[in-house]
Formats: C-alpha cells, structure tokens, sequence
C-alpha cells in the first residue's frame, strides 16, 4: 500500500526519462506526451537550455531570504513588465498562491484608497482558481468544495458568457471581476476578444478591477498573453505552470494603480522568487523570446487546428466541436472523453480531460509538425475504434 495521500486517482504508469516531446516509462514504453504536467513544461522535456541553466545555477545558490535583494528576481520582473502591461510582479510558488495574491491585492488596494466596503470578487461558472480554500471558494465547484466547509466568504458568482447577470450581480461592494481568458478546467472555453473588452469598459464604468487569470493559458496561444489580441489591458494577472517550465513558479503582475496598498509587510512567500526557481524563469524567457517563436507557435497552432478539423469532419458522431487557441486545445467528445482517453494510452498518447466531455491537448510550445501529424494519427485511430 502506498504511503502517499490519496487525493489522486492515479494511472498505473510510472516514467524514468522524458525528452522534448516524449515521455518513456519504466517498460521502455514510448509515449507522445500531450499533457506536459497540465500545461506546465512548455519547453518539453528535459530541454536543454532549462537543463544546463539549473545545473548552473544548482553550483551557485538555491535559496536566500526575500529578506534581500535578489538579482535573478530583479532581471526576472524587469523582463515581464517590458514586454507587458504589468508594472510590478510579484513572484509566488504556483498558480493558486497567485491567484491568491491577486485577491488580496485588489482587496487591499480598495481599502488602501478609503474604500474598504468593496471587497468583494465577481467570478464564473465553470471556473477553475485553484485549491486553497480562497481559490475553491472562488471558483465554487460543488465537486471541489464539499466537505470543505464553511465557505470562504467574499465571492459571487454568476453563469459564464450571461451579460445580464453579470451586469446585475455588481453593486457597491464589488471589487474586481476575475476570469481566465481561456478557461482550462472547465473546458478549453475561449473568452472572445469583444468580452474581454466589454468586460474593461465595464471595470472602467463602474470602478472595478480587471483580474484575467492565465495560469493555464500564458505563453500557450502564440501571444505572450493569450489576453493581448483583445488589446486591452487588465489591472491584475496571476500566471504559473508555462513560466518555469515545469519547475514550481508562479507570478502575480499588476498595474503600478492597483500597487499602492502593498506595502512591506502585506504579503510574502518563503519560498516565492528563489534564486534557483528564477534562474529557469529567465531560462524559459530566453526561448520565448526568440525571434520568431511565438509566431510558430502560432503557424503550428493552426497546422494542428487543420488536422484536428478533417478528424472531426471525417468522424462528426464521435467529436462535437474543436477548442482552443495555438497549442492550447480542447476536443469537446460525443463519446465519453474518459474511455477515449484510455484509448490514447493504448496508442501511447497521454492526454487529460476537462469538464463538457472536453479532452484537453496539451502539447509543447517546441513540437514540431511530424509530431503533431503522430498526435493526429492516434486521434484518427481512437475515433475509427469508437465509431
């Protein structure tokens, strides 16, 4: 019997190595890894870059304090406001901490400038923030809070895409309305660029923070933020998993506006902002910003939209709708996602599954179009299986 936890419902699989794409298992099975630890390794596997950058920062330092000023976090927070609308970053550990930092911080900025009544977070169905209480309670799934309670007051929450309760549910004590631009959990749902603009001028009219949450999305879609094509900027931004890499790293990027109620003091992290976790922080960035490599992750994302859509146009009983944006996709199934997932395995391909019946694809930002035409084979196989 396991002396571990639990709280997951594990496959009977285990892996000893992985490289770029591919995951080998302890048989010497190869597997073409399209969940890449939910979205996290964006690079892939054991890419070479991030694996010398740890080697070498591993000899140097690991940890310090952020009781001192850390260089690596410097270059690190410099690096993501120049090239986005944040002026400050706050570094944490994983997503969740980020989304509750930016809680905080839009509660904290409210009370900061003599309104303390407004306090209160506008969030969606079908959500998904993370684990800790705040974050469960945030989002509000029935399957992820029972037997959590009592409930974590400060949130409302009205149905995805529904304007008119949107527009009701806002009163004196609202502070921000929070939303994942893409939301991941709940389905690879894709938040048009004319609701993330209307969802501006709505904050903008009624004196309400912006939080777009891109914890699972940022990097993914061929933007830096998949947020960016709306043109518009929001006023808070919690991301995680894609910025390390698969290394723990999460971040919470705010306006210099919404900065002014965190003072010393407000808020910390031991480990939030390490040296070592920094190091492959910038690592990831020197890849990104290569010339050129959001806009293949683009041209690759379309190639895969291509390939996905003959499957689904050749096999219309067995997927109901293609999702998503670049390398961030979702099939929502006619079939039961679980039973195709289990097919995949058989074909040596590892996905995940969502909420709608979506099965989630996930594949690295550095794959190249014979591994997608591999992904699009085994999917093919499954559908003629399941027909």
């Amino acid at each position: 019997m396991s002396s571990v936890l639990g709280t997951y419902a594990r496959k009977a699989i285990s892996f000893t190595e992985g490289k770029g794409s591919y995951l080998f298992a302890t048989n010497g099975d190869k597997y073409l890894d399209f969940v890449q630890g939910i979205a996290t390794n964006v690079l892939g596997h054991c890419h070479e870059h991030l694996v010398k950058t740890i080697q070498e920062q591993s000899e140097k330092l690991w940890h310090v304090s952020n009781a001192f000023v850390i260089p690596e976090q410097e270059r690190l927070a410099k690096r993501l406001t120049d090239n986005t609308f944040a002026d400050f970053v706050c570094f944490q550990n994983s997503g969740t901490e980020a989304t509750e930092a930016s809680i905080k911080i839009a509660r904290k900025y409210f009370h900061k400038i003599g309104k303390p009544e407004k306090n209160r977070i506008l969030t969606f169905q079908g959500a998904f923030h993370g684990r800790t209480l705040a974050a469960l309670f945030a989002a509000n799934n029935p399957k992820h809070t029972e037997g959590f309670g009592p409930k974590v007051d400060g949130f409302d929450q009205v149905p995805f895409a529904d304007e008119k309760a949107l527009k009701k549910a806002i009163n004196k004590n609202t502070a921000a309305i929070m939303v994942e631009t893409i939301m991941g959990e709940g389905g690879i749902k894709v938040v048009p660029d004319f609701c993330i603009k209307g969802l501006r001028e709505l904050c903008d009219e009624r004196d309400i923070l912006l939080i777009l949450d891109e914890v699972q999305c940022a990097y993914r879609t061929g933007n830096f933020f998949a947020f960016e094509k709306s043109g518009i900027n929001p006023d808070i931004v919690p991301i995680a998993k894609g910025i390390g890499g698969g290394f723990p790293l999460g971040a919470c990027l705010v306006n210099k506006k919404v900065s002014v109620g965190m003072t010393p003091g407000t808020h910390g992290s031991t480990f939030g902002g390490n040296p070592l976790a920094m190091a492959v922080g910038n690592a990831v960035l020197d890849v990104i910003f290569k010339k050129g490599f959001l806009e293949n992750v683009k041209e690759k994302g379309k190639y895969f939209d291509q390939g996905l859509n003959k499957i689904k146009d050749k096999y219309p009983k067995i997927i109901g709708e293609i999702r998503g944006i670049g390398l961030i996709k979702g099939l929502r199934m006619l079939v039961d996602n679980v039973e195709f997932i289990k097919k995949l395995m058989d074909h040596k391909m590892l996905t995940i599954k969502a909420e709608e019946n979506v099965i989630r694809l996930f594949p690295p930002l550095i794959v190249n179009n014979n591994e997608l035409d591999e992904a699009i084979e085994k999917i093919e196989k499954v559908c003629k299986e399941m027909s």
